[in-house]
């Protein structure tokens, strides 16, 4: 798919009052065909549907339901509303097509009168569903005719994307590119451009240890695994890795954080001195520096030993942290929360009202193994949670995902957020007037290790917003940054050139 598709269809589609002002000209022997569905995967099915109504008429018109109103599946549309109806444009039997921003075509047929409102052939092979009779009663009432599509064949969306999911990562890409005016420059002209932005980060730091053997074998009496040990890498994460993300981009950043008075800390500390980063380091010599060691064996992750403390900071220890952050001349901070003591029911209000007024406010909130709850960093402007802890924040574990981010703003109001989905991407929602809210898959292409990316994309999305204020280019290029975290064995900070090394491979693959 390429800009050309866009341009040459996008005529086709519609708003309900350029359609209005169309059939404004019609004559009475004009017959106008609606149909209205989804169409998050047009198939054999759709086809036949849509050649049989526009038989029927002159002007063949298609509403598909909005994204916001879709609730089949937890991760539905599969298609972006304005992809699905591109899609829809490209078929020559297609007039217009209109995305419907209603949750039922109840208001548009009563306003558009159709001579014809097709069904396709499942709604009238099993009795009708009580939807169906709502529009059948509007059809009537104006004296339309509804039309059921004839087919030996039904054919059902949802089945096929539960068998296969087709790969849009670049169609998704390119029309969020599209529609707001933007190209693969503009990516790199970006990320140019974020040079010198002074961050403060608030957080846990946690040493991540990777212990790497071999496997030999297992006891015959026990079941014990026997390695070989070959090598032991340490890397900095947790909160520190977000300031180190930020300093390879370019910020200027400072690190507030706690640590345990121990070789670990020392580490730390040097790691830090080396990154040119100004380390405000809090010593606990109650807790220790929050280690993690993963023992693998033939890149397999065969254990997790962790040394933590999640106890609350003292209050002496808050008090320190307050006046770091109250002494801020950044301009932007940023809550990383990991839950080991720095953030907690009690310290996280206290420590939003700490901020200087009209600072740029960022929060993420882990839970992967503790109590972490996103929504407690309220009026934030971006908050980047992944699903496992909006829902957990929300107790809720059956919403879709449009639904789970709109519940999340009532509860934090946020004003922006990307919502990391794994290895389905991203869902970033923004300005409530603006209705923005879109999709971005993941480009990751070859999968090394997953941890670390969230980290990646909350320091890129954070100076990018900051920078552009926009969330389009937040969104894309976070999640950029996020593949090529994916891409590298162990927690290393990502620089701005292994970006647009990954910018140029998107492009290039587009192009092929």
């Amino acid at each position: 798919m390429s800009s050309e598709f866009f341009n040459k269809y996008k005529y086709k589609i519609k708003t309900i009052k350029e359609i209005e002002l169309i059939l404004k000209k019609k004559t009475k022997k004009t017959k106008l065909v609606m149909c209205h569905g989804v169409f998050d995967l047009v198939h054999p099915g759709h086809v036949r549907h849509l050649s049989y109504a526009k038989s029927k008429g002159d002007i063949l018109l298609v509403t598909i339901t909005a994204d916001v109103h879709i609730k089949k599946g937890v991760y539905r549309p599969h298609v972006p509303q304005n992809l699905r109806a591109l899609n829809l444009a490209a078929f020559e039997m297609v007039d217009f097509v209109v995305i419907d921003k209603n949750e039922t075509p109840l208001i548009n047929l009563d306003k558009l009168k159709p001579d014809y409102f097709a069904k396709g052939f499942e709604y009238s092979s099993k009795g009708l569903p009580k939807a169906t009779y709502q529009e059948m009663k509007i059809v009537k009432k104006y004296g339309g005719e509804m039309l059921f599509t004839p087919g030996d064949i039904v054919y059902s969306s949802s089945k096929f994307l539960q068998k296969n999911l087709p790969k849009l990562n670049y169609d998704k890409l390119l029309l969020l590119l599209n529609q707001n005016s933007l190209n693969f420059e503009d990516l790199k002209k970006t990320l140019k451009q974020i040079q010198d932005i002074s961050i403060h980060v608030v957080g846990d730091t946690i040493v991540d240890t990777y212990t790497r053997t071999s496997l030999i074998g297992g006891q015959t009496k026990t079941p014990t695994f026997s390695v070989l040990f070959n090598e032991k890498n340490d890397y900095i994460g947790g909160a520190g890795i977000v300031a180190k993300h930020l300093q390879a981009a370019g910020a200027k950043v400072t690190f507030t954080t706690v640590l345990g008075n121990d070789e670990l800390m020392k580490y730390v500390k040097t790691s830090f001195k080396n990154s040119n980063i100004k380390l405000n380091a809090i010593i606990d010599k109650n807790r220790p520096t929050t280690n993690k060691n993963v023992i693998t064996t033939d890149n397999y992750k065969l254990l997790k030993i962790d040394n933590v403390n999640n106890t609350p900071i003292s209050e002496n220890i808050f008090t320190q942290i307050s006046k770091y952050i109250q002494k801020t001349k950044s301009k932007s901070i940023i809550f990383s929360d990991f839950r080991h003591g720095i953030f907690n029911n009690l310290t996280i209000p206290k420590l939003i009202n700490a901020i200087p007024k009209k600072m740029f406010k960022v929060a993420d909130s882990q839970v992967a193994t503790r109590w972490g709850n996103i929504s407690e960093f309220k009026n934030f402007d971006l908050i980047t949670p992944n699903e496992k802890e909006a829902r957990f924040s929300l107790a809720d574990q059956d919403s879709n995902i449009g639904t789970l981010a709109s519940k999340l703003r009532d509860e934090s109001n946020y004003k922006n957020l990307i919502l990391k989905l794994g290895e389905k991407g991203v869902l970033c929602v923004g300005s409530v007037k603006k209705n923005e809210a879109f999709n971005i898959d993941s480009f990751a292409s070859n999968v090394l290790d997953a941890v670390g990316a969230g980290d990646a994309l909350l320091a890129y999305s954070t100076l990018v917003l900051l920078k552009t204020n926009s969330l389009v280019l937040a969104g894309i290029i976070g999640s950029i940054a996020a593949s090529c975290e994916c891409e590298v064995d162990g927690n290393i900070p990502i620089k701005v050139d292994k970006i647009i090394e990954k910018i140029d491979e998107v492009e290039k693959n587009i192009n092929l």
